[in-house]
This record gives C-alpha cells, sequence and structure tokens, in this order.
C-alpha cells in the first residue's frame, strides 16, 4: 500500500473512531465516514471491505494507542505488586484521557453482538489480557488470575463510566475525578484484596 492510501486509510480510522464514540456502529454508516473524511463511498471500500472490517481496525487503533503505555508496566524490572500499581495508574490517566476509547468500550458491551466480540477478544485484547492473567498469577498464584483481571479491569473502568453522576451523589469531592487519586484509591484497595 502506498504511503498516501495508508495516510488515507489511517485518516478513515480516525475519523470513524468518534463517530462510533457517539453513535455506536449500528448508528453510523459507511457514507456519514466517507462524508466525515472528505472522500467517496466508493474509496472507503477501497480501503475496507465493510463497515464491521473498519470497525475493528478502528477499535485496534483506538487501543493500540495506549498498548504501548500498558506493555511498559508489564516489562517493569520490578515487583509484581509494584507492575501492578504502574498498571492501573496507566489505564487510569488514558482511560480518563481518552473518552471514545471508553465510550467506544461501553457500546460495543452494550451492543453484544457476538460476531463482533470475538474479533475484538481475540484481534484486540488477548495479548493484552494475556499479560494481565500472568500478572494477576504472579500476585497470588491462589486466586483464579481470569477473576482478578476482570476485577481490576471492572473497577478501573466503572469508575470513568460513572463520572457523569458522581459530582452529585453525596461525599463527593473534586479530587474524585483526578486519575491519579482513583488509582491509588483502587491499588491500596486490590492490594488488601488479592494477598
Amino acid at each position: 500500500m502506498s504511503s498516501d492510501n495508508q495516510h488515507t486509510k489511517i485518516d478513515i480510522l480516525n475519523t470513524s473512531i468518534p463517530l462510533f464514540a457517539d453513535s455506536g456502529y449500528a448508528g453510523v454508516s459507511m457514507r456519514q465516514i466517507a462524508q466525515a473524511v472528505g472522500i467517496k463511498a466508493a474509496s472507503l471500500y477501497h480501503h475496507f471491505p465493510d463497515k464491521q472490517t473498519l470497525y475493528i481496525e478502528a477499535l485496534a487503533l483506538a487501543f493500540s494507542k495506549h498498548a504501548d503505555f500498558m506493555n511498559e508496566s508489564f516489562a517493569l524490572q520490578a515487583s509484581p505488586e509494584q507492575r501492578l500499581n504502574h498498571l492501573i495508574l496507566l489505564l487510569c490517566i488514558r482511560v480518563h484521557e481518552d473518552n471514545n476509547f471508553r465510550r467506544l468500550m461501553q457500546r460495543e458491551l452494550l451492543d453484544g453482538d457476538k460476531k463482533r466480540l470475538q474479533l475484538l477478544a481475540d484481534q484486540v485484547f488477548s495479548n493484552f489480557f494475556k499479560d494481565m492473567n500472568e500478572l494477576c498469577h504472579s500476585l497470588n498464584p491462589d486466586r483464579d488470575p481470569h477473576l482478578m483481571t476482570i476485577s481490576i479491569l471492572s473497577l478501573v473502568l466503572y469508575h470513568f463510566q460513572i463520572t457523569p453522576i458522581r459530582s452529585f451523589l453525596p461525599g463527593f469531592q473534586t479530587s474524585h475525578n483526578d486519575p491519579e487519586i482513583i488509582a491509588q484509591h483502587i491499588f491500596t484497595m486490590l492490594k488488601n484484596g488479592y494477598k
């Protein structure tokens, strides 16, 4: 693929990410994406055979923007506990900063399309999840690493999913929106739980 074609493909993916985040998979047409990019719909099909392929690649790109940072935590020459602390901090910062990615994930989980979820699991998240399982196993081999991974990710994601209503709930403090404060809170809770 020429560099112009590659550039156009990346433009299409970057343009489609916020469209899918705002309206979901079913709420965005290929024609709307082409119009937003400023190309003809036929040109869009030159780069992607169908909407599902474009969507999966858009999610992969959205996730890959954070994957290197996450991999940094797994590769740290530190104790499993220190790697977990580092990972939770990075996850909180990334999820806080990338509203589009967070909303894409929320929408996809709510849609529950099995074929797309399988593609996401296989093509986008499998390596990250495998690394998380290994980290969880090293924290405590007697606990189920899959469930630990899900619990960690759930704690991080839910804190940011509930952000729109949090400020109206009793006990809210402005500092509760700080990803570093949230990360430290989650890590402290987890540290007391996995031992």
